[in-house]
């Protein structure tokens, strides 16, 4: 099984975070995903992607702070 690729954001400013999170979904192939290192919840995100991707992501927590959230988000089949 060949392990998730992480992004870490943590690092990055606020106002690029999004477009680094969802240049990364957009390059999975169908099957794929990421983990996702936070420095917060991303339930904001969370809802973004329910509207612009409804059906077509997965979002499964690994850890859930409080300094650190790691978020798997997949492309199903």
């Amino acid at each position: 099984m060949i392990e998730d690729r992480q992004l870490d954001v943590r690092q990055e400013a606020p106002a690029r975070r999004h477009d680094l999170i969802f240049g990364t979904y957009h390059s999975l192939d169908v099957g794929q995903s990421f983990v996702l290192v936070n420095d917060h919840d991303p339930k904001p995100l969370y809802y973004q992607f329910a509207a612009e991707h409804a059906g077509r992501f997965s979002w499964d927590y690994l850890e859930a702070g409080p300094e650190r959230w790691r978020v798997r988000i997949g492309r199903p089949a």
